[in-house]
């Protein structure tokens, strides 16, 4: 006869964690092949990720420096209104006591250098043709220590015994036909309006990072651009620091200190917007890029785990008959995935760093970026953020790889799993 008492059901306890765990690490040793295969997989993500970042991350400081040391350096002080309107009216922006100013200004201890530069517009005439110039009297001792990025195409550099000497754009010296000891007469209106010129000898012609800037530039001595527009003064004091990443820091305690009363100050990076919107076109396609690379790492993982699971499934589901729970499974499939992929994250955090030794002691030859005529060397600069987010995106890849695998095995009836041919 049939009994009355109802079935009582079985409470199986849950494997502890630390079982599990010494279990995952037999599997993973076990199953060598699948071993290797998800760990390369994971590896060549988080390696690649490496490399392209920090491919990217060499030209965002490349560019930054040379934009600093070849044009702008890292900050520049003048009188309010003359980054919006100076470029027209230079002379009604000057500072009074340029020499006073940067002996303050050098008493903060991250900055390396400052110079005063007095910026004018004319026309430059080699006897035969006129060409409209933008120029700038410089203090060349200075300059030369911050210029490390101006490439000398023809000639020197201008240096403190050249009162008289000029130092001309490389388009400007194309359009005039001009070369080292050349002639020319620099025209421009004095700050009283009046008109004066300046006979000028071309010491050196100049390469920057900006073509359109060497179409246009010329670079004479301070005392000579003083003399030619009548003035004592400077537009801008120009702030070299012993290091870029210190350039937010100075810039705040330049504009609490206020070196004079009107004063503005501007970043290098506020001067040349090109370099922020460089930064952001490049971060949009390397975003691209870590979402192909992240879709590769998670179809090669679930390719890998799913192969797994399907020759393991008699295994579970033997696991399954002997009363381990289908958490037990499932938390033993991720664990075993999660340190395949901490695996992975290790050995592609390993290549990449070596590759990326090798690589930049090689450098990649490149061509001149847009609006250039100059050539660079390019390397792969690894920093401890990139490494840390290609190993995190490699690991979250890997675990969100094993979660559906883990959950389909997990609820497969025992029964199915053990008719399951390995």
């Amino acid at each position: 006869m049939p009994s009355d008492t109802p079935a009582k059901r079985i409470k199986v306890a849950q494997l502890p964690f630390s079982a599990t765990f010494r279990l995952a690490y037999r599997n993973i040793l076990r199953h060598r092949g699948r071993t290797w295969t998800t760990l390369s997989a994971v590896g060549f993500g988080v390696a690649a990720l490496i490399l392209s970042q920090g491919f990217v991350e060499d030209v965002f400081v490349q560019l930054g420096e040379a934009i600093v040391h070849s044009q702008t350096g890292h900050l520049q002080l003048a009188r309010e209104g003359y980054f919006e309107h100076g470029a027209h009216q230079p002379e009604r922006f000057l500072v009074a006591d340029p020499e006073g100013d940067k002996k303050r200004i050098a008493t903060l201890p991250e900055v390396e250098d400052a110079m005063a530069r007095l910026s004018f517009s004319g026309l430059l005439n080699n006897g035969r043709t006129d060409l409209a110039v933008v120029g700038e009297g410089i203090e060349a001792s200075h300059e030369e220590k911050l210029g490390s990025f101006l490439r000398i195409s023809a000639g020197r550099r201008l240096a403190n015994t050249d009162r008289f000497g000029a130092l001309v754009g490389h388009g400007v010296a194309q359009a005039l036909g001009l070369k080292p000891g050349d002639r020319t007469v620099l025209l421009v209106n004095t700050t009283d309006g009046a008109t004066n010129s300046l006979d000028l000898e071309v010491v050196g012609v100049f390469q920057s990072f900006s073509k359109e800037y060497d179409n246009r530039a010329v670079k004479i001595s301070l005392v000579a651009a003083q003399e030619l527009l009548n003035t004592k003064g400077a537009n801008t004091l120009v702030v070299s620091l012993k290091r870029t990443g210190d350039t937010d820091k100075v810039n705040a305690l330049l504009r609490e200190r206020n070196v004079w009363r009107d004063q503005e100050v501007r970043t290098w990076y506020q001067i040349n917007d090109f370099h922020p919107k460089t930064v952001a076109l490049y971060n949009r396609q390397f975003g691209g890029l870590i979402f192909i690379i992240l879709l590769m790492v998670l179809l090669s993982v679930v390719n890998a785990v799913n192969t797994a699971v399907f020759e393991r499934t008699m295994e579970f589901g033997t696991a399954r008959s002997l009363g381990s729970r289908s958490s037990d499974v499932f938390r033993l499939v991720m664990i075993e995935n999660t340190l395949l992929g901490i695996g992975g994250c290790i050995l592609g955090v390993a290549v990449g760093i070596g590759a990326a030794n090798l690589i930049s002691q090689v450098g990649i030859p490149m061509p001149p970026p847009p609006n250039a005529d100059l050539g660079y060397t390019a390397y792969i600069r690894v920093t401890p953020t990139a490494v840390a987010g290609a190993a995190l995106i490699g690991l979250i890849a890997t675990v969100l790889a094993s979660l559906v695998p883990a959950i389909r095995v997990a609820r497969m009836h025992i029964a199915t799993a053990l008719r399951q041919m390995t």
